[in-house]
């Protein structure tokens, strides 16, 4: 079987094409490297999200330093904001200081979203009589809405209500109970 020399060329060709597509690069990934389109986190603090439909990407790292900043501080205020409950000492409606941090970041959402409503809901314990802890809950929630408006909120976003003793939020007559019970709620409507 002679095979011409132009066959022999063609051949040897397609081999060496053959050969050169299925080869590596050559390159060693480097040590805990992933070899995608995945990179790790950069010195600058940046990483690079792909999307699935393009061969681009959002970049952390393209973000100033003030961007970056504002953002932090915008999830810290929507941490602050998941709490809506807020406690008080026996027979007393002074905000504790524990709470105006959130009770600002609070202000300040309300501050910013005009349209957005709030029910402030006092609470008192069992303790004292019924007309005394209605009355007690309705300071309470006064108060909380007081502090929003000077930090910023619109009274027209409030409404307050005191349930006073009447929707506990936990039942028993122990002091770990009547502290849970001590409350304002704010309620997003």
């Amino acid at each position: 079987m002679k095979l011409s020399t132009q066959t022999k060329v063609i051949a040897l060709l397609f081999s060496a094409g053959l050969f050169a597509g299925c080869s590596s690069t050559g390159e060693q990934p480097e040590e805990g490297g992933y070899g995608s389109d995945v990179a790790p986190i950069d010195q600058e603090g940046g990483s690079t999200v792909y999307g699935a439909d393009d061969d681009g990407g959002v970049s952390s790292s393209a973000m100033t330093e003030d961007e970056r900043m504002e953002a932090q501080q915008q999830a810290e205020q929507e941490a602050l904001r998941e709490v809506t409950t807020f406690y008080f000492d026996f027979d007393t409606s002074e905000i504790k200081a524990e709470a105006r941090d959130v009770l600002v970041a609070h202000a300040r959402y309300l501050s910013d979203n005009p349209r957005q409503n709030v029910r402030l809901e006092g609470h008192g314990d069992e303790r004292g009589s019924k007309e005394y802890n209605l009355a007690l809950g309705e300071r309470r929630a006064k108060a909380v809405e007081r502090f929003l408006v000077v930090n910023g909120a619109s009274r027209g976003q409030m409404k307050t209500i005191s349930y006073g003793e009447e929707k506990p939020a936990v039942m028993g007559s122990s002091e770990s109970a009547w502290a849970q019970n001590r409350r304002v709620e704010l309620v997003f409507e």
